[in-house]
């Protein structure tokens, strides 16, 4: 059981699936910032009730599998999407789909991905991948942040597909349905439009102090208070788990910004607003303060700085990336489309 499927890597691993299951159905249009940004995937959310490893959560992206539908519902692209109660129910039925030649998407949690180095193997349940067959008993993965193609065997499989905890993925697989028709250039304009109106509902106008803009600004006052609250070692620990979840984990983070960047870089091309490439100008500004804020944060956590003002820049960097992003959006908000 092998389907023909071509592995592209991609900078984040839902990006990635969608568009690799799109390429496999003949939608080469729609390239990994298109898929990102039709998908409304940009986002910040605090969540201090849910702990991830010891550490509050914190997510820069949009609840997982919410990229795949929202750029396929968008593309008027039908989607096939199934959980399960029973493992073995679950691992039936992929072999069936398997055997008719569909590669599917999965969420699967990533503590016991054997093929990802150990540093980088934490509780963590929605990460994403493509299944595209099976040999023996080794299902064929295409992992979209990996080089190359890799395997599982049927019992890690199984395992990562019914982790425990937090956003458990309970088996899910997901892929585009059939009877599809090829979107036109008109259909990934429109699509454009209405994933950038989601996503600057979803970062500014979206009530709630830990969501969006507002979660950033959030943040940015709790974190200068971490260090009293609970001494350099724990305030440390905090920022390690805002730099790990920015960085490491796949929620993104300042690279996201980036992607974000080049989707409107990329949206030009269907919809000629130059206000999307001064904007993207602005994403690419954000991309880079988070990534400067990771430095800062890396520094206190590792030791090397540590005084309530080493504290209070990354307070301040968190300022301003929200100020630039609420700007960035209140622009797009005020596009006026044809």
């Amino acid at each position: 059981m092998k389907v023909d499927f071509n592995h592209i890597q991609s900078a984040h691993c839902e990006n990635g699936v969608t568009t690799n299951l799109l390429k496999h159905v003949g939608i080469n249009e729609i390239t990994e910032p298109l898929a990102f940004g039709m998908g409304a995937g940009l986002f910040f959310i605090y969540i201090p009730f849910l702990k991830v490893n010891n550490g509050p959560a914190f997510s820069y992206r949009s609840m997982p599998g919410q990229i795949f539908k929202r750029t396929c519902t968008s593309l008027h692209i039908p989607v096939t999407r199934k959980k399960y109660s029973s493992p073995e129910k679950a691992m039936r039925e992929l072999d069936k789909l398997l055997e008719k030649g569909q590669p599917v998407g999965a969420q699967v949690g990533v503590y016991y991905l054997t093929y990802f180095p150990k540093e980088y193997r934490f509780h963590f349940n929605a990460h994403n991948l493509v299944v595209f067959g099976k040999e023996g008993d080794n299902y064929l993965i295409s992992d979209p942040v990996m080089e190359e193609a890799t395997t599982l065997t049927s019992y890690e499989l199984q395992r990562v597909r019914f982790a425990k905890g937090p956003l458990a993925p309970r088996g899910q697989i997901y892929y585009p349905g059939k009877d599809l028709v090829k979107p036109d250039e008109a259909t990934i304009a429109r699509a454009i439009k209405s994933g950038i109106k989601h996503n600057t509902k979803m970062m500014i106008r979206v009530p709630g102090s830990i969501v969006g803009v507002s979660g950033i600004k959030y943040t940015a006052k709790l974190v200068s208070k971490w260090r009293d609250k609970y001494g350099v070692k724990k305030g440390g620990q905090y920022l390690a788990q805002l730099v790990r979840m920015q960085e490491e984990i796949g929620t993104g983070g300042g690279g996201f910004r980036y992607i974000y960047a080049a989707f409107l870089q990329q949206a030009h091309g269907y919809i000629p607003n130059d206000d999307l490439l001064s904007v993207s100008e602005e994403f690419t500004k954000a991309g880079d303060l988070w990534r400067n804020a990771a430095v800062q944060s890396a520094g206190i956590y590792k030791g090397r700085i540590t005084a309530q003002a080493d504290f209070d820049v990354i307070r301040d960097q968190l300022f301003e990336i929200a100020e630039i992003e609420k700007g960035a959006f209140k622009r797009l908000e005020k596009i006026k489309w044809k």
